[in-house]
């Protein structure tokens, strides 16, 4: 999976440096258990929001085959606290916070939703 960072060299916030070194310092951990990538999903509009419980997985798209057993449920805080402010606004947004384990580097994906109309004039 090839994601292109869009904003990398913005220094992050206290909040979410300290949510980034948490979620990295378990790197090993979920290596030893077989985990390849950790991801949380949000999607939320009209000011509400939901984040997802965390989902491991063990291959390497992280989208095929989730660990059931896996608990590394302590990590759900950190996560969430890297999910973009904001996506729940008017049409609002969804997307994955994603944790490559091998790379040790955590992406976002954010997809904005919006409205769109088109005009029509024409004389009858």
């Amino acid at each position: 999976m090839d994601l292109e960072a869009s904003n990398a060299k913005q220094p992050l916030p206290p909040e979410e440096a300290a949510a980034k070194a948490a979620v990295l310092a378990e790197c090993d951990r979920l290596a030893e258990a077989g985990i390849t990538f950790v991801v949380v999903h949000f999607d939320g509009s009209g000011d509400e929001g939901v984040n997802e419980d965390i989902k491991c997985y063990a291959t390497e798209d992280y989208e095929e085959s989730e660990v059931q057993d896996a608990n590394f449920s302590h990590l759900q805080e950190y996560l969430e606290a890297l999910v973009p402010y904001g996506y729940e606004n008017d049409c609002g947004g969804f997307g994955d916070v994603i944790l490559n384990v091998k790379t040790r580097k955590i992406m976002v994906e954010r997809n904005d939703r919006f409205e769109d109309y088109t005009t029509s004039t024409y004389e009858v």
